[in-house]
């Protein structure tokens, strides 16, 4: 018995390999492995690399952007992600993970600064409206948002 591995994006089938004897994973949990005959399985699974291999042969790679692992019947195993990258040199595709990261930090970075500029936009325009109302004396609180 083996194990038939099929990794899919929105886009495209990236990966089916058959004839596996274990493929390895990590969830939030921590890193798993899976054997052919292993019980049905559903979990999510973290950006990183997945870990295939045949009997007596070398590990093989491909870089997944999180998603959702399935092991159905003890031979068929699924991952639905975002985007996957196949590939044989861990190190290239673990550093491109990395990168992958970083950008995205930094453009959460960038959008929390535009959020904060807007935000800090809006009150200040709320509150000049409001000075504008009879009766209304806002030129303190007006000052602390300048």
């Amino acid at each position: 018995m083996s194990l038939t591995l099929r990794v899919t994006t929105p886009l495209a089938a990236v990966l089916e390999e058959e004839g596996l004897a274990s493929i390895r994973a990590e969830d939030a949990s921590g890193g798993f492995g899976l054997l052919p005959g292993h019980v049905d399985l559903l979990t999510v699974i973290e950006a990183g690399v997945l870990r295939f291999r045949r009997p007596e042969g070398p590990w093989h790679f491909c870089a997944i952007r999180g998603g959702v692992l399935r092991a159905t019947g003890g031979r068929l195993v699924t991952v639905a992600c975002r985007e996957a990258v196949p590939g044989e040199d861990l190190a290239r595709l673990e550093a491109g993970l990395k990168r992958q990261a970083e950008a995205a930090d930094q453009a959460a970075r960038r959008a929390r600064g535009e959020q904060v500029r807007l935000h800090a936009n809006a009150i200040r325009s709320l509150m000049r409206h409001l000075d504008r109302a009879p009766g209304a004396d806002l030129s303190g609180i007006v000052e602390a948002f300048e």
